[in-house]
C-alpha cells in the first residue's frame, strides 16, 4: 500500500472504496498487498477478513517493513516479507500459495512517507542527501548513479522514464555542475535543473527529471513488469488483480498486460479450434478508475492514480 497523505503522519491509501469493491474480500481468502507501505490498504483488507482469511504484505523498503512488522505482532492473520514485489511469484511458491491467492493489490510508485522524508531523498521540497532507494541497503543510490552517469545516458534516462524534453540541456548542465563539486543534495540538483528549464504552472521544473531518476534508480518498471506476470500465475480462477499506478508510463504497462491477457492470442485468433493455452487467461472489471472530487479534497496527491483490475479465468 502507498500512503499518498499530505504529511508523513497522515497514512491515507488512496481509492481505498475502489480497492475494496473491486477485490470483494472473501473471509477466509488468501489476499497479498505487495506494497505494503505504511498498511492502509492492508488494514482495510484485514477489517474484512474473517478468522481464517490470510493476508501476506510484501515491500522492500526497511521502514515499511517494520510497521507491518508491528501489525504481524498485532495480527496472526497478516505477515511481512522484505523483498520487492517483482519477487511475488517465489515468495508464494515457498508458501505454497501459488494458484490459490485470490486477490493481489500492487499500489506503484513512492510512498508519502518516503516522499515527505527528506532524509530519503525523494523530493526536492526539502533539503536531503540524493538518495532515492526504495532500499537504502541495497544499489546504487542516486547520488552514486548521476556523478558516474554519462551525458548520454542520464539525458536517456531523463527522456525515457520522465519524458523530459529538455533532457539533454539538463544531463549536460549537471555534468556541467559536477566538474565543479559532486552533486549530493536533492535542492542541489533541482537547482541545476531550474537554471536551464522552466517550471510550468503548478509544476517545478525538476519534477520529470526526480521521477525519472527514482524509476531508474529502483528498476520500478521492470519490477512492474515481473510482478504483473507472477500475479497471473499466483491467481486462483475468479482471483482478482487490481493495480494503481500514479504515472503514464506504469498505467501503460498495466494497461497493455490486462488488454493482452484477456484476448485470444493473436497469432492463433482465426483457427477454427483455439487451442486452450491460447485463450485468454484475464477478464477486464470494467474501466480505468480515478479519484472523485471527494477524495481529491482530502488527499491531492490521489489526483493522478489510476487503478484497473482484471480478474483470473483459468
Amino acid at each position: 500500500m502507498k500512503t499518498r497523505g499530505a504529511g508523513v503522519n497522515s497514512h491515507v491509501p488512496v481509492l481505498l472504496d475502489e480497492v475494496l469493491r473491486y477485490l470483494a474480500v472473501r473471509a477466509d481468502g488468501l489476499y497479498v498487498d505487495a506494497t505494503f507501505g505504511r498498511g492502509g490498504h492492508a488494514r482495510a483488507i484485514l477489517a474484512q477478513l474473517g478468522p481464517h482469511g490470510r493476508l501476506l504484505g510484501l515491500d522492500r523498503d526497511p521502514e515499511a517493513v517494520a510497521a507491518g512488522m508491528a501489525l504481524q505482532a498485532a495480527d496472526r492473520r497478516f505477515s511481512i516479507r522484505q523483498t520487492g514485489f517483482s519477487h511475488l511469484h517465489d515468495v508464494l511458491g515457498e508458501l505454497g500459495w501459488l494458484g490459490n491467492i485470490h486477490g493481489i493489490l500492487l499500489d506503484i510508485g513512492v510512498s508519502s512517507p518516503q516522499l515527505d522524508d527528506p532524509a530519503r531523498g525523494f523530493s526536492f521540497r526539502e533539503d536531503g542527501p540524493l538518495d532515492m532507494r526504495m532500499d537504502p541497503a541495497s544499489g546504487l543510490s542516486a547520488a552514486d548513479w548521476i556523478n558516474a552517469a554519462s551525458e548520454q545516458e542520464i539525458a536517456g534516462v531523463l527522456w525515457r522514464y520522465g519524458e523530459e524534453r529538455a533532457s539533454r540541456r539538463i544531463a549536460q548542465a549537471i555534468c556541467a555542475a559536477r566538474g565543479t563539486e559532486p552533486v549530493l543534495r536533492t535542492r542541489q540538483l533541482a537547482g541545476i535543473i531550474a537554471s536551464v528549464v522552466r517550471s510550468e504552472p503548478g509544476r517545478h521544473a525538476a519534477t520529470r527529471s526526480f521521477q525519472a531518476i527514482r524509476i531508474f534508480i529502483n528498476g520500478e518498471l521492470d519490477e512492474l513488469e515481473a510482478a504483473l506476470r507472477g500475479a497471473v500465475d499466483a491467481l486462483a480462477p475468479g482471483g482478482r488483480l487490481c493495480v494503481i499506478s500514479f504515472h503514464s508510463l506504469e498505467d501503460r504497462i498495466v494497461k497493455r498486460f490486462m488488454r493482452d491477457h484477456s484476448r485470444v492470442d493473436p497469432a492463433l485468433r482465426d483457427v477454427p479450434v483455439v487451442p486452450a493455452s491460447a485463450q485468454p487467461v484475464l477478464k477486464l472489471l470494467g474501466r480505468a478508475v480515478t479519484a472523485g472530487e471527494a477524495e481529491l479534497q482530502r488527499n491531492p496527491r490521489a489526483r493522478s492514480a489510476v487503478l484497473r483490475t482484471a480478474e483470473k479465468l483459468r
